[in-house]
């Protein structure tokens, strides 16, 4: 999958939408992933993006098309999942409340097509690629928020199989919780020395939640990334970080613990309120939130590369 940035994705987006010999729309066989074209009108690049996010599936997905899905399942599951990758990132540039309603009319064009050909499987295969993309652990364009109306309307679907509801619902539920824009649920940690502190305590602009494993090698790469790119964010004051450890192998924790940057706020979830009391759906580990200065949600578990662009688009690195 070759995943575009939030910056070079507005640039190189809105080139391809509003360029093209004389406006020209691509169709379904001109190409087979989505492909919009912006009319000359939407001139402000606000309004350019949000044309693109309502209309990005049109070519692909249109009511009136083929009431056969063979076409669409003929289509390589690598475009689909390049179109995904790129829809996403295009996501990312809206209000969250504009991004859900746009993947809540993505599902409903989804759902559509299968009630056009009720003998094809483009809803069940089309639902698992992007449950991949929005909601895996794994995936580099996980997002919960946007996951949340996609997966609400699979629960509550006719479509959707009986026997994958419960699954769904609670998907929904655990989707729902912590959600961009909310207060994050406050944690109280204990540090090796046996000293204590909470999430909300910490005074800082800016903070990185972060659930660490001991010798967890993915926790370590985040570690290297923030040693490298956010040291001097650290050191100035600006950035926090709070290393929360919430699983109970409390042994092996303290012997780990001097890998963690003294400047971090280190300790674990000695309440076990995090994993007990269900206040993060934290499905693997690492996780990561980036917390404002009243620690409001920015970023919900983030992959890492989210959290390096976004701090550089408020010109912090």
């Amino acid at each position: 999958m070759k995943k575009a940035s939030i910056i070079v994705l507005s640039v190189s987006l809105l080139a391809v939408c509003c360029g093209g010999p004389k406006g020209k729309r691509a169709t379904v066989q001109d190409r087979m992933f989505p492909v919009v074209s912006v009319p000359a009108a939407y001139t402000e690049e606000a309004d350019q993006i949000a044309y693109a996010a309502a209309h990005y599936w049109d070519g692909f997905l249109a009511e009136g098309g083929p009431t056969d899905s063979s076409h669409l399942l003929g289509v390589p599951k690598a475009e689909v999942e390049q179109a995904l990758s790129d829809y996403i990132s295009l996501l990312w540039l809206q209000p969250l409340p504009v991004a859900q309603q746009n993947v809540a009319g993505l599902f409903k064009a989804v759902s559509a097509v299968q009630e056009k050909d009720p003998s094809g499987q483009f809803y069940t295969q089309f639902a698992q690629t992007a449950a991949y993309y929005f909601y895996d652990p794994n995936s580099p364009m996980r997002d919960e928020d946007l996951w949340l109306p996609f997966v609400a309307g699979l629960a509550e679907s006719r479509l959707t199989r009986d026997d994958m509801r419960t699954a769904y619902r609670y998907e929904a539920s655990m989707c729902a919780l912590c959600p961009r824009g909310s207060v994050a649920p406050d944690i109280s940690a204990q540090r090796p020395d046996g000293s204590r502190f909470t999430l909300h305590s910490i005074k800082a602009p800016l903070t990185l939640l972060f659930f660490t494993n001991p010798g967890c090698n993915a926790c370590k790469e985040i570690i290297d990334q923030i040693n490298m790119n956010l040291a001097e964010l650290v050191n100035e004051g600006v950035l926090a970080v709070a290393n929360i450890y919430i699983d109970e192998d409390y042994a092996a924790w303290r012997a780990y613990v001097g890998n963690y940057p003294r400047e971090w706020y280190t300790g674990f979830d000695y309440a076990g309120r995090v994993r007990g009391e269900h206040i993060y759906d934290v499905r693997a580990i690492p996780s990561v939130y980036l917390l404002d200065a009243e620690k409001r949600i920015i970023l919900k578990d983030a992959p890492f590369e989210r959290v390096l662009q976004t701090l550089s688009l408020q010109g912090l690195i």
